[in-house]
């Protein structure tokens, strides 16, 4: 079995240039199914290690295979998100983006570099251990349906199936040299809610011969904030907002419908399902009460995100001797969500936080702000942690 020593020895040594490649995919970002050039960089990489890849799975994915002594023993499968957001970035450095109004807000270019770093660590380690590692580069994960159920379709998880998946994601919260866990439900569920309240337009000075929406949407409202307040005390954390209104019309001009777009987020299949069937109720009810057409569109987005709870404590045991118990953290649920959650239901899955945050350097802004950075420290545990973790799981 390899010591940590060894681990981190090789982590150490290719932190400059695993730092190198995280500068070159912040600066050249892409959106979700845009990730060209991205795909081809990461590929040029594992090339040029002489790490066996595919190419264009479930689009712009990537997988790759590092087999060690006996091969066929046992399957650890490492994924790691490419996409970037549609933000200007504000940072001043070096490698700020060089795409307008696209950016590696979320960490991803970080996730791909630290993979790549990993994927070089277990290279050079492939004769000193048995199995396989399977390193799956993801496109898409910021936009629905998600790249993850895009390469699950795509045949990801076969030829080899992998016993168990592992990912990590940047959380500038946790310190840089530490790292967090949660077994069990980690992630909510997400899908996206449309409303259409439709009335019937015309001039604002013409009270009798409109229907006003905005009243109509006024009113769906305040029922729809007594559903989430119900739904707030639910011993299921669920959240149910509305962040998006629109009635195109003027301050004399009456619009023909008003648009009400949300959220709804939970921590549970189940009671997802039941809150989608209150949620039409609550719709057709109004509409008959009110006598007024109201269309509903509920766009299912990714599942919750659940931890297995032996592969999570065994993954945190690793990481409390990797980095030392002191530095490893447990996590709060959150209700953000995270489209690992499709690997997470098909098989056993850890998906943990890797720290990236640090006040004495100034950085402490969070994901999807147009001044989200990292300390570059973080690379280096980052890639020899997950190496770690893999390592480990093959041997258990």
């Amino acid at each position: 079995m390899v010591n940590k020593e060894r681990v981190k020895e090789l982590s150490a040594k290719i932190k400059e240039e695993i730092i190198s490649i995280r500068r070159h995919l912040h600066a050249h970002p892409e959106l979700s199914f845009q990730e060209i050039e991205t795909a081809k960089f990461i590929s040029s990489k594992l090339s040029a290690w002489n790490i066996e890849h595919q190419t264009g799975i479930g689009g712009n994915g990537i997988v790759a295979l590092i087999k060690g002594r006996n091969p066929g023993k046992k399957t650890i499968a490492l994924r790691a998100d490419m996409d970037a957001l549609p933000i200007t970035e504000k940072n001043e450095v070096e490698y700020k983006s060089q795409h307008n109004g696209i950016m590696h807000a979320c960490g991803h270019d970080v996730h791909s570099a630290s993979l790549l770093g990993t994927a070089k660590i277990l290279n050079d380690l492939k004769n000193e251990f048995e199995g396989t590692i399977k390193l799956i580069f993801q496109p898409a994960e910021e936009k629905l349906p998600g790249g993850a159920s895009i390469m699950i379709n795509d045949g990801v998880l076969e030829n080899p199936k992998p016993d168990v998946i592992i990912a990590q994601h940047v959380f500038t919260p946790l310190h840089v040299g530490t790292a967090g866990f949660r077994p069990g439900k980690y992630m909510a569920s997400a899908d996206e809610i449309y409303i259409t309240v439709k009335g019937k337009g015309g001039h604002a000075a013409d009270p009798a011969l409109v229907i006003n929406p905005i009243f109509i949407a006024a009113r769906l409202l305040s029922e729809l904030e007594e559903l989430m307040q119900q739904l707030s005390t639910s011993e299921i954390p669920t959240v149910l907002n509305f962040g998006k209104v629109i009635g195109a019309g003027a301050t004399n001009v009456i619009p023909d419908e008003v648009t009400i777009d949300g959220t709804l987020r939970t921590l549970d299949e189940a009671w997802r399902e039941t809150v989608h069937h209150n949620l039409k109720e609550l719709i057709q009810n109004f509409s008959e009460k009110d006598k007024t057409i109201v269309l509903l569109r509920m766009d299912k987005g990714y599942p919750c995100l659940i931890n297995d709870k032996v592969i999570t404590s065994e993954a945190r045991s690793f990481a409390e001797d990797y980095l030392g118990k002191e530095n490893v953290k447990d996590l709060d649920i959150r209700m953000a969500s995270e489209d690992f959650a499709f690997f997470s239901q098909a098989i056993p899955a850890c998906f943990y936080r890797i720290g990236t945050g640090n006040p004495e350097k100034n950085i402490t802004s969070g994901v999807h702000t147009p001044v989200f950075n990292i300390d570059e420290d973080a690379l280096e545990i980052s890639t020899g942690l997950m190496a770690w973790i893999a390592l480990n799981l093959l041997l258990n």
